[in-house]
């Protein structure tokens, strides 16, 4: 998982779409695409998405977020159909590009949005575009990347909550269409797992155990690693099953957070409380910074706003916002994923994630040729008017729901192909 600025955007990024560039990227998207060896994209049901065009709804798209590049996958069926499709994005991805690449975004139908604040302009302009735009927005409702192609991870409500505001009144009907992006390897990408395994082994001042196999040795790596996360946390290392010892240090890790910045309300998911905490850090981070102006407004403003906070306050903001990206990978890792059922795409998933997160690798290895399919889901009619007929975890529940279906499906056929 790839670590990100958490704090107040200096700016936001509206969308540009604009049709003759979003073609001419076309090149880039492939190029890319190359690049990760992936070789065919299948795309199915576009029939679907095709008479939501033709009847001019507006439509919201929720794919799984599961890899690297599917956005780019999901790109091909906008290409097949000749048009273009709108993207909110993370103000992270922009910040962290250079000016071409957010021009670019921009041109090609993102736009920005503040995951941790109330982002109005972000909120109005995604109503906007199913209210009145010809184009289908994308929102990825799982929020981050978690290479876990099999399993759908909880869908955040924010998606559904955003098409009903739209749907509410709106002059046409809005719809969602769940999409599901599936990948695997047409080759065996064994090898180059085994060169991620010895980069892990070493790391860990561990002699590679090769008499072992993939498996096993993905488990002994994953094993020791979190015993040592263990260690720096509890000061001693836990028994039992991984999942439970998975589950135990992210609930500790983030209950010392809430303690700390006095949240009551834990009953909501992992990335939700995981945002509230960083949200508390950001607001007093800000108050800090405003007290500042207010003592000394001069010599403040003259030197950026120099925080009022000691330096112990700062080092412990930054040590919480570390703390709160570590839950965030720990919520990745699933605990049963690979030894439920230990495919070539299952055990490449978890290094992949491994090499992010212990090699800190910006992206994984590419391991081998891949094949994706990108399957299109029936449109799912929200109600207009006042009268609420649904609420949002039930939109929510319902998208998640189907983009799983779609997957299961997917590789039920795989495996009997």
């Amino acid at each position: 998982m790839n670590i990100q600025p958490y704090g107040v955007p200096d700016r936001r990024w509206s969308p540009k779409l604009t049709p003759w560039w979003f073609q001419l990227a076309r090149y880039w998207r492939r190029r890319a695409l190359k690049k990760q060896l992936i070789e065919k994209i299948d795309v199915q049901g576009l029939d679907y998405l095709q008479s939501a065009r033709d009847a001019k709804h507006g439509i919201l798209m929720t794919p799984n977020h599961s890899f690297h590049w599917d956005s780019y996958c999901l790109v091909e069926g906008a290409e097949r159909l000749k048009t273009q499709f709108y993207f909110m994005t993370a103000w992270q991805v922009f910040a962290q590009s250079n000016w071409f690449d957010c021009e670019s975004m921009r041109r090609c139908g993102c736009f920005s949005v503040d995951r941790e604040g109330t982002d109005i302009q972000s909120l109005k302009t995604a109503v906007d575009i199913m209210q009145n735009r010809p184009q289908p927005l994308v929102i990825f409702p799982e929020g981050d990347v978690y290479h876990t192609n099999d399993r759908v991870t909880p869908f955040r409500d924010g998606a559904a909550a955003m098409a009903l505001m739209a749907a509410r009144k709106a002059e046409r009907p809005v719809v969602i269409i769940p999409v599901a992006i599936k990948r695997w390897y047409t080759q065996d990408p064994t090898p180059s797992m085994l060169n991620t395994l010895e980069e892990l082994e070493k790391r860990l001042y561990w002699r590679p155990r090769r008499n072992e196999s993939v498996r096993e040795r993905i488990l002994h790596v994953a094993k020791g690693l979190l015993t040592l996360k263990e260690l720096e946390y509890f000061g001693h290392s836990t028994e039992g099953d991984p999942a439970c010892r998975l589950k135990h240090l992210a609930s500790s890790v983030l209950s010392r957070c809430e303690d700390r910045y006095s949240i009551r309300d834990r009953d909501a998911m992992i990335p939700e409380r995981i945002k509230e905490v960083r949200r508390r850090i950001i607001q007093a981070q800000q108050d800090s910074s405003s007290q500042a102006a207010i003592s000394k407004p001069t010599e403040a403003l003259a030197n950026e706003l120099k925080s009022s906070a000691t330096e112990a306050q700062q080092r412990q903001w930054s040590a919480d916002m570390d703390d709160m990206f570590f839950v965030t990978q720990l919520y990745s890792y699933p605990g049963d994923y690979m030894e439920q059922n230990p495919t070539w795409e299952r055990q490449a998933e978890t290094l992949d994630k491994l090499e992010e997160d212990a090699l800190g690798a910006s992206y994984p290895s590419v391991r081998g040729p891949r094949r994706v399919i990108v399957r299109f889901d029936e449109p799912y009619e929200l109600p207009r008017g006042k009268d609420k007929k649904v609420s949002q975890a039930e939109v929510t529940d319902h998208i998640e729901h189907r983009v799983q279906v779609m997957l299961d499906e997917l590789n039920s056929r795989h495996a009997r192909d």
